[in-house]
């Protein structure tokens, strides 16, 4: 079984490693580095990376998603997770319908284009002011001054 493998196999555990260390870091899905990465190195064809890495992204999101889900630090709400996942089951029929009658290289193209377009995106894109910390803010509590009636807190009586 393993020497029907076009690389050896430890190369795709690695591959693995990586796509679940960026996936689970970084929210990436394993299209971003599993797609180029079989494409480039290990010789896949377009469709056949495609359908590689969308059949191990199941198990890894599943893993990831139930981890950041049981994190109290972390805020999931439930609704727009199925309503997400509605969208993405109605999507990924029409893409892989699409996919299939395209031809290859133009996939291949469309796909760099988005990687690009996303990393310009990101990159270009300045930190909104006040909103550091946001993924915080449902979980954290700040602590706030109160005063009886009447009371004043003058700093400088101190």
């Amino acid at each position: 079984m393993l020497s029907q493998l076009s690389n050896p196999w430890w190369i795709f555990v690695v591959l693995g490693i990586g796509a679940g260390l960026m996936g689970g870091a970084l929210g990436l899905g394993g299209g971003t580095i599993l797609v180029p990465t079989l494409v480039l190195i290990c010789s896949f064809g377009q469709k056949s990376a495609q359908g590689t890495a969308l059949a191990v992204m199941v198990p890894m999101a599943l893993v990831g998603a139930l981890r950041y889900w049981r994190n109290p630090d972390i805020e999931m709400n439930a609704l727009p997770v199925g309503l997400i996942i509605c969208g993405a089951l109605v999507g990924v029929l029409v893409g892989t319908e699409l996919a299939s009658r395209l031809p290859a290289h133009v996939l291949k193209k469309v796909f760099a284009v988005v990687l690009v377009i996303v990393a310009i995106k990101i990159f270009m894109t300045p930190a909104k002011p006040g909103r550091a910390g946001l993924d915080n803010s449902m979980t954290e509590q700040k602590s706030v001054n109160s005063l009886e009636h009447g009371e004043t807190n003058n700093a400088s009586e101190i």
